[in-house]
């Protein structure tokens, strides 16, 4: 019995439509970058593209859990002497490109400096608003609450 490698012409790349609305951040990264890479498909070679495109919409409407929204804290540098710089979720996901978080959650789960990883985040399209100018592809829409139910977070209503 051999072990079985695919090959990058044996694989067979799907769209799929995800609509981030209400789902918790790190949850969601979670379950884009196991398509991104195709881990959820039999033949997943390491190094091998397998992954599916994902198409995500109402990016801007994410959520995030505890008081992570006004407590965590994004830092990059600028390369200057003094030049760390920080911004809260808060402000990231009220400000211009609020999609860049999640963009952010699922680089930083492929697989660190590779080119193969970089390829792969070129097959994610995200989106802050409800539109895509995919629908010739027909992705196909995965409901990533039926999954599990810890994937949206719960909102209490008040009496």
């Amino acid at each position: 019995m051999k072990t079985y490698s695919a090959k990058a012409a044996d694989v067979e790349k799907k769209w799929v439509l995800i609509d981030a609305e209400g789902l918790v951040v790190g949850r969601l990264a979670s379950v884009i970058a196991t398509r991104l890479r195709g881990k959820h498909k039999p033949m997943f070679t390491p190094h091998v593209d397998c992954g599916d495109y994902v198409v995500v919409v109402n990016a801007g409407k994410v959520a995030l859990t505890g008081d992570k929204r006004a407590q965590h804290k994004f830092y990059w540098h600028t390369g200057f002497p003094g030049g760390i710089k920080e911004r809260t979720a808060a402000e990231l996901l009220d400000g211009r490109f609020p999609e860049r978080v999640l963009e952010n959650a699922v680089r930083r789960m492929m697989p660190k400096d590779s080119p193969l990883a970089r390829g792969q985040m070129t097959n994610l399209k995200i989106y802050a608003g409800g539109e895509h100018p995919h629908a010739a592809q027909n992705p196909q829409k995965l409901d990533v609450v039926a999954l599990n139910a810890k994937n949206a977070k719960l909102v209490k209503k008040s009496a």
